[in-house]
């Protein structure tokens, strides 16, 4: 697959959103295209003309290779054949679940609807240890080489040093921005030296959580999976900062320890991945800021003011990093 050739989602039309799901599947198509939520990629809800409904997603140009795509189908496919509820992609006559064609890189997948997740009770939390973990036993099958590996010497080093060289930070912040930086992955260091690192979900959020009845609690949205410390997927859950859910912790790991053993000393590393998020999500802004959508949506990025608050806002996290090894949650 040419990654050089690929073009850019304004030239996504319905006319060529169908030509391309037509051919690749196999199966006549109805007119209907219709966009569903989503900024990073481009999805649409498409019906055949037997009256089945079908997802397909259009990957944005330059965001991941091929093969890091091809990595994330089959950490999905690893957890539809565990019985884990995902929803895998779409296998196409070829025996691909990535295609590419007239430049666009898409999959297919079933329609599956529910509704996001509420806690509501403490065996909610149990619930969710348990489907953690059974995701993570799933995860350590095999390695994700392609993929972002969750590792302060290696995302978040990479994260800093494209914010510092690309001219995303203001150039007065730059001395302040770098020395917290630097002060995060020398606290980190020691912490992640002999931590486990598997295929995750990266982005374990509850609202990528969500209840289908009869089938139970399923997982969605795999884009930002990685490899990395099993507890990345824990503390996402969390309703605050680590030091206040110690009874939420212990109810997920409770569940969790059902299926899979965990290590809790990693838990005090909540806090630095939690300062890894905040960085890597100020890297992906940096990448998208000349994009015509993100200026109209966020015209204020990159601004001194900007770059104060979000400075302030890592020094504070610094603190709660630094107490959270401390304490160990």
């Amino acid at each position: 697959m040419n990654e050089q050739i690929l073009r850019e989602f304004s030239e996504l039309t319905p006319d060529r959103i169908l030509d391309c799901i037509e051919k690749t599947i196999q199966r006549p198509m109805t007119g209907l295209t219709y966009p569903m939520p989503s900024y990073i990629n481009r999805v649409y809800e498409l019906q055949t003309r037997a009256g089945e409904r079908i997802i397909a997603k259009f990957y944005r140009p330059g965001r991941w290779a091929s093969a890091a795509i091809a990595d994330e189908h089959r950490f999905v496919l690893d957890c539809a054949a565990a019985e884990i509820p995902v929803v895998a992609p779409m296998t196409f006559p070829d025996g691909a679940t990535l295609a590419e064609m007239d430049g666009f890189r898409f999959a297919v997948f079933p329609k599956k609807s529910g509704r996001e997740f509420e806690v509501k009770e403490d065996t909610d939390w149990v619930r969710i240890g348990r489907l953690v973990a059974r995701l993570h036993l799933a995860g350590s099958l095999r390695k994700a080489e392609t993929r972002i590996r969750l590792h302060p010497e290696f995302s978040m080093v990479a994260d800093v040093a494209y914010l510092m060289e690309s001219g995303a930070v203001a150039p007065r912040h730059l001395s302040a921005f770098k020395e917290v930086a630097d002060r995060l992955l020398k606290l980190s260091e020691a912490g992640f030296k002999s931590v486990e690192s598997i295929r995750i979900h990266g982005d374990c959020h509850r609202a990528n959580l969500l209840e289908r009845p009869g089938e139970g609690l399923m997982v969605i949205d795999f884009d930002d999976m990685a490899m990395g410390p099993p507890v990345q997927d824990i503390w996402l859950l969390l309703p605050e900062h680590a030091e206040h859910c110690g009874r939420e912790i212990d109810l997920i790991l409770s569940g969790y320890t059902q299926f899979r053993d965990f290590d809790r000393s990693t838990l005090g590393l909540i806090e630095v991945l939690r300062a890894m998020r905040i960085i890597y999500y100020l890297a992906w802004c940096g990448r998208q800021r000349q994009d015509f959508q993100f200026r109209h949506t966020f015209p204020d990025w990159g601004s001194d003011r900007f770059w104060e608050h979000e400075i302030a806002d890592l020094k504070k996290q610094l603190l709660n990093a630094e107490r959270g090894i401390r304490k160990g949650t």
